[in-house]
């Protein structure tokens, strides 16, 4: 079913599209009121396949902040999401009548089977549109939304490269270690290792990760995406040790991806290969493409 009018309680755009495609893990939106209740829209790129949308686009809208809500709290929702098509200029309208019933039960409810992939990926078609897809939801009757949160991302943001550099590496414990933390667009970043070894790598390797902190004042915090290149340096040349990292990473501050091998304790060890010198070594990060949310006028 098609309609030409916007969806009136949440608009979701996001750009550069083919950055996350095939991505399994799901993004949240930031939370938005209807009805008098709060909302996230959660969208999964490659399909929900805890939800038969193998080979499709699953949308879904969650119920957040029921903590203040009675005991034995419901909401019957007639739930629409909504997938935009440029090409027609109106929005494919999914729904199946039957009324959503949210409670502590059972507080997300959408489609697994929302739009084949094949079909929303084929630019023909025209819900994929200069690499930007727009989605959206109707929950009960409301008043047309005026604004939209759009996810950007941004590729070699400023101030991308954070360095840190620590000292007397033979007296550290067998613990986490982290950096100070450094601001890239709008969230705080840090990174962390254990010289003693993590995961696979234990007492064989020297791991290295990127955390997630907390935003910066007034930004939308949402699922932020984090592309970068985490270096170890080495100080007598240029033939750094260097692993790609990308994720979505959630709102809470204690995520942390990286790798637990960047390097081998053996090479690492060798005087004569640069990685450790005057019992100091130097990690650095750089940020390569990260994403930034904004709620904006329609």
């Amino acid at each position: 079913m098609w309609r030409d009018e916007r969806p009136p309680n949440k608009i979701l755009t996001i750009t550069s599209f083919s950055v996350i495609q095939g991505r399994g893990e799901p993004y949240e939106s930031s939370v938005f009121e209807a009805g008098g209740y709060k909302w996230r829209l959660v969208l999964y790129v490659n399909g929900n396949q805890n939800d038969g949308g193998n080979n499709h686009i699953s949308l879904y809208v969650r119920i957040e902040e029921t903590e203040s809500l009675p005991r034995g709290w419901e909401v019957n929702v007639e739930l629409k999401l909504f997938v935009y098509n440029g090409k027609q200029r109106k929005y494919l309208t999914v729904t199946d009548g039957i009324v959503k019933r949210y409670n502590d039960a059972k507080k997300e409810w959408g489609y697994g089977k929302l739009i084949p992939l094949p079909t929303f990926l084929d630019t023909n078609q025209g819900y994929l549109e200069q690499d930007t897809a727009s989605f959206g939801a109707e929950i009960f009757i409301g008043t047309p939304v005026q604004v939209q949160e759009k996810v950007t991302f941004i590729s070699n943001p400023p101030n991308n490269v954070f360095t840190w550099k620590i000292l007397h590496f033979s007296t550290l414990e067998d613990k986490f270690y982290y950096s100070d933390d450094f601001l890239v667009e709008d969230r705080y970043w840090r990174l962390g290792f254990n010289p003693k070894g993590t995961g696979d790598g234990r007492s064989q390797a020297i791991p290295i990760f990127l955390y997630a902190q907390g935003h910066k004042p007034n930004a939308v915090a949402t699922n932020t995406w984090g592309a970068v290149n985490l270096r170890l340096k080495n100080q007598r040349g240029s033939n750094h040790k260097q692993i790609y990292s990308a994720a979505w990473y959630p709102t809470r501050s204690d995520y942390g991806v990286g790798v637990n091998t960047i390097i081998s304790l053996a090479e690492f060890n060798d005087a004569s290969k640069g990685y450790m010198v005057n019992d100091a070594i130097i990690f650095e990060a750089e940020m390569v493409k990260v994403s930034v949310t904004n709620i904006v006028s329609v």
